[in-house]
C-alpha cells in the first residue's frame, strides 16, 4: 500500500496545482511562507520545506528579500501521455521503445523483464536501509577499477557452481549486461568485422552491431542449439571475429544448448580465430543449470557475461564480465576510458541482494510462478491457434508460430492500438525469416485483455 501524502507534500501538490491550471502564471509571486502556512493550517516549517523542494526543482525562484516566484515558461495546460508510435518501423529496438515509451496502463507480453512485484524489491529495501547507514564513501567514492572486491567474490563463487573457473582477476563489474557486451565489441570489433548471432536471438545484439558498423550474419537456432552445419560454413566462408549467444536459457526460444552441441561448436572454433561471448542473463531462471561453453572452454576463447537486471532490479544497473587475464586488463582500461569508476552504489546493493538470506527462496517462488504462468500462456495461445515452437522447462519465454502465416508486424501494430505491446518476430531475426512468429514474455501474459486483443487482431485482415 502506499503512504498517504505529508503536510510537505500536500503543500507541494497544491502550488503545482495552481501554476498547471494557469491561476499562478510565470513570474507571479507565491503567498508568504506564512500566509501560506495559514491558509492550509500546517507549520512555518513544513511550507518552507516545500518551496525549498520546489526551488531545487526549478518549479519556482527564490528572491532575497522578496520572496518566492513561479519560474517560466508556463507549463502546458495538460501533460497527456504521448501516444506510441504505431509507423516506427519494426526494426530491432521496435519492442523496447514501445515498451518503454507507451503509458503505464499499457499491458506488455512481448517486453523482456518481470511484472515489478515479481522482482526481489524485498531485498532491495533492506540494501538500502543497510547502505544508508554504511560509511559515506560506499555512498559517494567511486569504485575501484575492477569493481567491488565483494561483488566479485560472490560471482567468482556463483561461475564456481556452473564450472567456470575464474579468480576474481578475471572479473570485470560493468554498468549492466549490455554495457559489458558492448565493452567487448568494441575492444575486438573494427567497422566491417563479421560476427556471428543466432537466428533468431535478442534484438539488441543486432542494434548493438548496426552501431558498431559491423556484418552480422545469422546462424539457425534449433532446439538443442545453433545449426552447426551452418555454423561451420560461416566459419569457413567470413572468417567471423565473434559469435554471440546465450547460455542456459535461449532468448527468445527458451531452447538449451546440448552438451553434445556446445562440444562441437567449441570444436569446430578452435581451428579458427573466433571469440565467443556468452551471455548469461537468465542463469537464475533454470532448473537446472545447462553446459556452459565458458566452463567447457576454461574462458581461453571464451567471454562470460551477465547482469541481475531480470531478477533483482533493472533500475540498480550492474554487469560483469568473465574473460582470460589479459583481455580483462585490456577491458578494463577500456572501461576506464569510456565510464571511469563505475556504479558503485548499485554493485554494492546487487552484493548485498544476492547474499541476503531471502535471494534463494525468492527465485524458487519466481520460477514456481512462472511454471504456472507458462502454462495458462500455452492455454491461451493454442486457443487461438497460435503454435509454439518449443515447450520450454524454464524461463521467461515461448517462442511462437501465428496461424495462416499472419505478419506479427501488423498483428502487433493492430495490438499496439488497443494498449497491448506485442514483440514480432523479425524484430530478432537477422535473416528476416521470422515474419510469423512472435516472442511471449508468460509473465506478463496473465490480463485477460491480452487475448481478447490479440484474437481481434488475428481476425483482422492485414490491410
Amino acid at each position: 500500500m502506499s503512504r498517504p501524502p505529508s503536510r510537505i507534500d500536500s503543500v507541494i501538490h497544491a502550488v503545482r496545482s495552481r501554476i498547471s491550471s494557469r491561476l499562478d502564471g510565470p513570474g507571479s509571486r507565491l503567498p508568504s511562507v506564512r500566509a501560506q502556512a495559514t491558509a492550509m493550517g500546517v507549520s512555518v516549517s513544513t511550507v518552507v520545506e516545500a518551496y525549498e523542494r520546489l526551488a531545487a526543482e526549478g518549479v519556482i525562484v527564490a528572491r532575497a528579500g522578496s520572496g518566492f516566484y513561479v519560474a517560466g515558461p508556463a507549463a502546458p495546460l495538460a501533460l497527456a501521455e504521448m501516444e506510441p508510435r504505431l509507423d516506427r518501423a519494426v526494426d530491432p529496438l521496435w519492442v523496447s521503445r514501445q515498451s518503454l515509451e507507451t503509458p503505464p496502463g499499457h499491458l506488455k507480453p512481448g517486453c523482456g523483464w518481470m511484472p515489478s512485484d515479481w522482482l526481489y524489491h524485498d531485498g532491495l529495501r533492506r540494501g538500502l536501509r543497510r547502505m544508508a547507514r554504511a560509511d559515506s564513501a560506499q555512498l559517494v567514492d567511486y569504485a575501484g577499477p575492477l569493481g567491488l572486491p565483494a561483488l566479485r567474490q560472490t560471482l567468482q563463487r556463483r561461475a564456481a557452481t556452473l564450472g567456470i573457473d575464474a579468480s576474481m582477476e578475471q572479473l570485470l563489474l560493468a554498468e549492466s549486461g549490455t554495457h559489458a557486451v558492448d565493452l567487448v565489441c568494441r575492444f575486438l570489433l573494427k567497422p566491417g568485422d563479421c560476427v556471428l548471432v543466432d537466428d533468431p536471438s535478442y534484438f539488441n545484439y543486432h542494434a548493438m552491431l548496426k552501431a558498431h558498423q559491423v556484418q552480422a550474419i545469422g546462424i539457425p537456432y534449433m532446439h538443442t542449439g545453433p545449426d552447426l552445419q551452418v555454423f561451420a560454413s560461416a566459419l569457413q566462408e567470413c572468417a567471423p571475429r565473434l559469435y554471440i549467444t546465450n547460455a542456459g536459457l535461449h532468448n527468445p526460444t527458451g531452447a538449451v544448448l546440448s552438451a553434445t552441441t556446445a562440444h562441437r561448436l567449441l570444436g569446430l572454433a578452435e581451428h579458427s580465430e573466433l571469440i565467443i561471448i556468452e551471455d548469461d542473463i537468465f542463469a537464475d531462471f533454470e532448473l537446472r543449470p545447462a553446459p556452459r561453453l565458458a566452463a567447457l572452454d576454461g574462458l581461453s576463447r571464451v567471454i562470460h557475461v551477465g547482469s541481475f537486471s531480470k531478477t533483482i532490479s533493472a533500475a540498480s544497473r550492474c554487469g560483469y564480465i568473465a574473460a582470460r587475464p589479459d583481455w580483462i586488463e585490456a577491458l578494463t582500461d577500456l572501461k576506464l576510458a569510456t565510464s571511469f569508476g563505475g556504479g558503485h552504489l548499485a554493485a554494492h546493493l546487487i552484493q548485498i541482494a544476492l547474499t541476503d538470506s531471502g535471494y534463494r527462496r525468492h527465485m524458487q517462488a519466481v520460477r514456481t510462478r512462472l511454471a504456472d504462468a507458462r502454462k495458462h500462456t500455452l492455454r491461451q495461445v493454442q486457443k487461438l491457434g497460435i503454435t509454439p515452437w518449443l515447450q520450454p522447462d524454464a524461463g521467461l519465454f515461448l517462442w511462437c508460430q501465428l496461424p495462416d502465416g499472419r505478419d506479427a508486424s501488423a498483428v502487433a501494430r493492430q495490438c499496439l492500438r488497443d494498449g497491448v505491446v506485442v514483440a514480432p518476430g523479425n524484430a530478432f531475426s537477422q535473416s528476416q525469416r521470422a515474419a510469423d512468429y512472435v516472442r511471449f514474455n508468460v509473465s506478463q501474459c496473465q490480463d485477460p485483455k491480452i487475448w481478447q486483443v490479440l484474437g481481434k487482431a488475428l481476425q483482422t485482415r492485414a490491410r
